[in-house]
Protein backbone atom coordinates (compact mmCIF):
# COMPACT_ATOMS: atom_id res chain seq x y z
CA UNK A 1 0.00 0.00 0.00
CA UNK A 2 1.33 3.36 -0.77
CA UNK A 3 1.91 5.98 2.11
CA UNK A 4 0.46 8.52 1.79
CA UNK A 5 0.56 12.29 3.54
CA UNK A 6 -1.71 11.41 6.24
CA UNK A 7 -0.35 8.42 7.42
CA UNK A 8 1.91 10.34 9.67
CA UNK A 9 -1.17 11.48 12.13
CA UNK A 10 -2.46 7.94 12.03
CA UNK A 11 1.07 6.92 13.83
CA UNK A 12 1.04 9.64 15.74
CA UNK A 13 -2.60 8.78 17.05
CA UNK A 14 -1.97 5.40 17.46
CA UNK A 15 1.46 6.09 19.87
CA UNK A 16 -0.74 8.69 22.17
CA UNK A 17 -3.49 5.91 22.35
CA UNK A 18 -0.77 3.31 23.21
CA UNK A 19 0.97 5.96 25.28
CA UNK A 20 -2.40 6.68 27.07
CA UNK A 21 -3.63 3.39 27.59
CA UNK A 22 -0.43 2.22 29.15
CA UNK A 23 -0.60 4.92 31.61
CA UNK A 24 -4.08 3.91 32.64
CA UNK A 25 -2.47 0.74 32.92
CA UNK A 26 -4.52 -1.09 30.78
CA UNK A 27 -3.72 -3.97 28.23
CA UNK A 28 -4.97 -3.82 24.93
CA UNK A 29 -6.48 -7.14 25.73
CA UNK A 30 -8.33 -5.62 28.39
CA UNK A 31 -9.25 -2.04 26.72
CA UNK A 32 -10.77 -3.80 23.58
CA UNK A 33 -12.97 -5.94 25.70
CA UNK A 34 -13.91 -2.63 27.66
CA UNK A 35 -14.30 -0.40 24.38
CA UNK A 36 -15.75 -3.47 22.83
CA UNK A 37 -13.74 -3.40 19.82
CA UNK A 38 -12.00 -6.03 18.49
CA UNK A 39 -8.30 -7.27 20.06
CA UNK A 40 -6.68 -6.50 16.46
CA UNK A 41 -8.53 -4.14 15.13
CA UNK A 42 -6.88 -1.78 18.40
CA UNK A 43 -3.55 -3.37 17.78
CA UNK A 44 -4.00 -1.93 13.85
CA UNK A 45 -5.71 1.55 15.49
CA UNK A 46 -2.16 1.48 17.60
CA UNK A 47 0.34 0.80 15.25
CA UNK A 48 -1.53 3.63 12.66
CA UNK A 49 -2.46 1.16 10.47
CA UNK A 50 -5.91 2.18 9.97
CA UNK A 51 -8.39 5.09 9.62
CA UNK A 52 -10.40 3.79 12.11
CA UNK A 53 -14.16 5.55 13.24
CA UNK A 54 -14.66 8.37 15.22
CA UNK A 55 -16.78 6.12 17.26
CA UNK A 56 -14.57 3.50 18.36
CA UNK A 57 -12.11 6.43 19.35
CA UNK A 58 -15.01 7.53 21.12
CA UNK A 59 -15.23 4.27 22.83
CA UNK A 60 -11.35 3.93 23.48
CA UNK A 61 -11.35 7.29 25.54
CA UNK A 62 -14.36 6.67 27.54
CA UNK A 63 -12.70 3.65 29.00
CA UNK A 64 -10.14 5.13 29.42
CA UNK A 65 -11.63 8.03 31.06
CA UNK A 66 -9.74 10.68 29.00
CA UNK A 67 -11.00 13.61 26.70
CA UNK A 68 -10.65 12.44 23.11
CA UNK A 69 -8.81 15.22 21.97
CA UNK A 70 -6.02 13.96 24.36
CA UNK A 71 -5.50 11.33 21.42
CA UNK A 72 -4.47 14.72 18.91
CA UNK A 73 -1.75 15.96 20.34
CA UNK A 74 0.94 15.62 18.02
Amino acid sequence: MKENRYDTYLKELGANIRRIRKENGFTMEALANEAEIEYRQLGRIERGEVNTTIISLLRIADTLQVNLNEFFTF
